[in-house]
């Protein structure tokens, strides 16, 4: 029966940690926690689980979670965010796996709370995530901020857990603007860096591309007030990554 490393990287997440340690105490053989820096009592939280806490400045999402499966005792994987927990269906469906693991990596759906109301639509629902891996077959991908683990030999040998990642993701609307101008900063950056362009038809229709996509072709308007809020954000974010990495070059231009 393989052991199970939880790797999780963190920053000033006294809010949430704790509910996500609570979550895998009974799974984890072994809990790793890369800080960043925390100044608030994340790292005292981490401790009293029992977890090994390192410190690694911040080095990009994609990095920085590269960087703690490093300090895993066991090959075996099971990554979460700070803002993130198991339910009881999917601490169940890892257990199980425990008992006869068969394959490579294993994926889970992922349940997210917004403004305390649960978002069964918008294309966020079942956002599907591989969390559950051997390391040794795969490694963290994607363009910053948005990671994914990528298998070496894709998905040919990967199975489907039951149950769900439950994701506490915004506990206020002004948390998601914050979070946009954050992402969106990044985002561009990593579009810069990749030679990816903007133009007028990107900071035009995709935006609107998004709202239609979000709040109509996956019905974001079944989740009421809160999909019409994640909608139009949504669509406010695709606008200012791209305004953002048009700036980025019209500062190249000028220097």
């Amino acid at each position: 029966m393989p052991q199970i490393s939880v790797v999780i990287i963190a920053f000033n997440e006294e809010k949430n940690i704790g509910r996500c340690l609570e979550s895998v105490k009974d799974i984890a053989d072994d809990i790793v926690v890369l800080d960043s820096g925390s100044t608030d009592k994340t790292k005292e939280i981490c401790k009293s689980y029992g977890a090994n806490v390192f410190h690694q400045d911040f080095l990009g999402h994609l990095e920085q979670k590269n960087k703690a499966i490093t300090f895993a005792k066991f090959p075996h994987v099971l990554s979460l965010d700070s803002d993130e927990a198991l339910d009881e269906t999917l601490k169940k469906s890892i257990l199980e796996v425990k008992k006869n693991w068969t394959k490579d990596g294993y994926y889970m759906n992922r349940l997210t709370s917004y403004c305390g109301h649960w978002v069964k639509h918008c294309n966020w629902y079942p956002d599907k995530k591989l969390r559950l891996w051997d390391s040794r077959k795969g490694k963290w991908g994607g363009i910053n901020p948005h990671d994914k683990y990528d298998m070496f030999n894709g998905d040919k040998n990967t199975g489907h857990l039951k149950g769900d990642i439950l994701h506490y993701s915004y506990y206020s609307v002004d948390d998601h603007y914050k979070q946009v101008e954050y992402f969106t900063t990044i985002a561009a950056k990593a579009f810069y860096e990749k030679g990816k362009k903007s133009n007028i038809f990107k900071l035009l229709v995709n935006p609107v591309a998004k709202f239609i996509d979000h709040y109509i072709l996956h019905m974001g308007f079944l989740d009421g007030k809160a999909g019409f809020l994640i909608s139009k954000i949504s669509a406010y974010a695709t606008y200012l990554k791209y305004k953002k990495l048009r700036d980025l070059y019209n500062a190249k231009t000028a220097g």
